[in-house]
């Protein structure tokens, strides 16, 4: 353990003594805000110990690095400067592309995984062929057993059902331009722009398919304190009242946050365990997405309650592929270099009952 994480050890344990202390003398507010100060640095501690840990990890895995992983990474970024001459990829032999090596694509998946990605809430799959299919047992509602008198026939009940969900990944591609003077720039700085690029714009898109099925469920309208308490007590399965979370965008985020109750306490909690996150009805972590990844439909914003990890399903082909030119388009004219990247998956709906679809009506009250 390094001096820094030490002495964050050394300030928290001073402050929650220091809680302990203003609380035995029975000053209440300042002993919670002493613990609040102690959880911060707390959560300070938790960061920085992983980071810690990551770095300790790298320089480990750096010491029993495969030779072979290098020398694939090496080649990739060597075809990228080259236009992925003579390289192809998995769909076509004449594409000229080529499929970006495991070290790199591991890379992608912790960018498109960042903080404020959708396929974090869901279940995702990964998948090693293009299309295929998934057996889910089926939500019934059983009746239970039947009284039989003595000698009686014993009625037969319904067996488990089940359903199947068929996928078949959908190919989703862009391209960028990159000038050839970062081409010739270093290979570390090269990797970095590809890589940046790639998991950024998965996140998005993964974002925009993961709301798009989820606004398929019809919507329940949301015009106050009671409509969202029908929705969790009563349209919500009790199946799902432990693992649900609520979703929603800036504008619903602004509309839950100055909600009050009769007696003028605010409808989102602060979570004790965690500073900066909020909790509706002191229960249900509330997750909040940009307004241009989560769309506002004119007056009515989205809030979206439930299980969405039993609710959606993504399946991932978990592969991307890479193709360049310096041709294409006006690439020559410019002194460029186009790259495209693609990427293959499908999100469909694994079970509706898991999630309620809510709307806020935004308009202003007269």
């Amino acid at each position: 353990m390094n001096k820094e994480l030490r002495e964050l050890l050394e300030k928290i344990s001073n402050k929650k003594a220091e809680a302990k202390q203003l609380l035995a003398e029975n000053k209440i507010e300042e002993a919670k805000t002493a613990r609040d100060e102690a959880q911060e640095l707390q959560n300070k501690f938790d960061i920085a110990k992983d980071l810690y840990d990551q770095e300790k990890e790298e320089i480990e895995n750096k010491k029993h690095e495969n030779p072979a992983e290098k020398d694939e990474v090496k080649n990739f970024i060597n075809a990228a400067r080259q236009k992925f001459k003579n390289a192809m990829s998995e769909g076509s032999a004449t594409d000229g592309g080529y499929t970006v090596p495991q070290d790199i694509q591991t890379e992608i998946n912790e960018l498109r995984q960042a903080k404020d990605a959708a396929q974090n809430l869901i279940t995702v799959e990964p998948v090693t062929t293009l299309s295929g299919s998934r057996v889910f047992k089926a939500r019934a509602q059983q009746t239970g057993f039947v009284e039989v008198p003595e000698d009686g026939s014993i009625p037969e009940k319904a067996t488990p059902q089940f359903t199947q969900l068929a996928y078949k990944v959908k190919k989703y591609a862009g391209f960028f331009k990159m000038t050839n003077e970062v081409l010739k720039d270093s290979d570390q700085a090269l990797r970095s722009v590809l890589v940046r690029w790639i998991g950024d714009e998965s996140r998005v898109t993964r974002n925009k398919l993961i709301f798009a099925e989820l606004a398929k469920k019809a919507k329940t309208a949301v015009t106050g304190f009671d409509d969202l308490k029908d929705i969790c007590n009563v349209k919500l399965d009790p199946a799902f009242q432990e693992t649900s979370v609520v979703v929603t965008n800036q504008d619903g985020f602004n509309w839950l946050d100055k909600q009050k109750d009769s007696d003028g306490n605010y409808l989102l909690q602060k979570d004790p365990t965690s500073a900066t996150q909020k909790l509706l009805f002191g229960k249900y972590p509330v997750k909040v997405y940009s307004n241009k990844d989560l769309l506002t439909d004119t007056t009515k914003a989205p809030v979206i309650i439930g299980d969405l990890k039993e609710a959606i399903v993504m399946f991932d082909r978990e592969q991307t592929d890479i193709m360049a030119s310096d041709v294409a388009g006006d690439a020559y004219l410019t002194d460029n270099t186009l790259f495209r990247a693609i990427e293959r998956e499908e999100v469909k709906t694994r079970d509706a009952e898991a999630f309620v679809y809510g709307q806020i009506d935004l308009t202003p009250t007269p």
